[in-house]
């Protein structure tokens, strides 16, 4: 890995130095190695994006340069790494800062949702927190913690937005009652077959502050799920 790395900040570093001198030039991909080196190209221009909100491309290539004919160097080794470290360092913490404050804002949104939506009419609150509506009560066995079973569900963040839906994939879902969040462990639960029922999910019954990275739920999202329990596997 290391050595791609250095392959991948090498070829960069020409291509830039020929971007500069004679402005970008477009080659024919006829080779596998051309290939590679494309792709390679592409890739850490992509980590570049994303890693820097700035980023200097002529300092770059002084860089590049100055160490690969060990001339004109304006920072050490040893000091050219404890600024790397210290730069990856803010920007871990900046971000940790942010997360922890959308954190808050969602708490603090969802707390006020549930506040409000547990006065409505139909909707229940159990002692956990969770909230559901009764959409159309089942006549079949309720599932326990040993069950699995096979359902249709169609999550939303309270704003409307979908971030998972069985319904709209056409494919219901099928999972043991205690491998899902917690929510819908104790929903489940609660349901009998044939049964279909909207959870309102506190966060701390979801995802928590840690959802799946790059997904749509934020951390402390308070979830929508309509769900309708098709069957329980045995």
């Amino acid at each position: 890995m290391k050595l791609m790395r250095f392959l991948s900040l090498a070829i960069v570093a020409v291509l830039l130095v020929s971007c500069n001198k004679q402005g970008v030039t477009n080659k024919t991909l006829t080779s596998e190695i051309d290939s590679v080196s494309y792709a390679i190209g592409m890739d850490v221009a992509k980590n570049v994006k994303t890693s820097f909100d700035e980023f200097d491309s002529e300092l770059f290539i002084q860089g590049f340069m100055n160490v690969t004919d060990s001339t004109n160097m304006q920072l050490d080794a040893n000091k050219a790494q404890q600024l790397i470290r210290a730069y990856f360092q803010k920007k871990q913490q900046e971000e940790i800062a942010k997360r922890q404050e959308k954190a808050k804002e969602n708490k603090e949104a969802g707390e006020k949702f549930l506040a409000e939506n547990k006065t409505k009419d139909g909707v229940v609150t159990t002692e956990s927190g969770l909230q559901y509506i009764v959409l159309k009560e089942g006549t079949g066995a309720t599932p326990t913690t040993t069950d699995r079973v096979k359902v249709h569900y169609h999550g939303t963040l309270l704003d409307g937005t979908v971030f998972d839906s069985s319904v709209d994939k056409g494919t219901p879902a099928e999972f043991g009652v205690t491998q899902v969040i917690k929510g819908w462990t104790e929903g489940l639960q609660l349901m009998k077959e044939g049964a279909k029922y909207k959870f309102f999910i506190p966060g701390d019954l979801a995802y928590g502050a840690n959802p799946r990275p790059g997904g749509k739920i934020e951390p402390n999202s308070t979830l929508v799920f309509d769900v309708e329990l098709l069957e329980i596997l045995k």
